[in-house]
């Protein structure tokens, strides 16, 4: 069997792109391509691989959206139970915690390293009922 035999079954018979034709029976991609437009059968594969193509772009970008969705509906999911905690926590029908509140409040404390905790900001002046010092 020559090569061009080679070629032209592997790119009707088993529909084998022309590089991957091109690698298997180690010659030119241009060769492939020109043993293969000789034929007269061409124009019709031609047209066939590109419908394929294009049922099969399809369905990988339906598949990309509805992933894509997926993960934004998980991440608005997160949002809402962090946005419910957070407005829990400020409520007035629960206390607050003192890492909450600076957490709340983070440019008001600096963190002091040799005491390894969080203090207010001497500069700022705050009511009796702010935490001072949060470990």
């Amino acid at each position: 069997m020559s090569n061009k035999e080679k070629i032209i079954d592997l790119f009707y018979i088993k529909h084998l792109k022309p590089v991957d034709i091109a690698l298997k029976l180690d010659v030119s991609n241009s060769y492939v391509t020109k043993v293969i437009k000789k034929d007269s059968r061409y124009h019709k594969e031609k047209t066939q691989r590109k419908q394929q193509n294009k049922v099969k772009h399809k369905e990988q970008t339906i598949e990309y959206i509805k992933a894509k969705q997926k993960s934004n509906k998980d991440s608005y999911e997160a949002l809402k139970y962090q946005l419910k905690k957070d407005a829990e926590e400020l409520s007035y029908y629960f206390d607050i915690s003192d890492r909450s509140f600076r957490k709340f409040n983070a440019s008001a404390y600096k963190y002091n390293h040799k005491k390894k905790r969080f203090e207010i900001d001497k500069k700022l002046t705050v009511s009796a009922d702010v935490p001072k010092i949060v470990y």
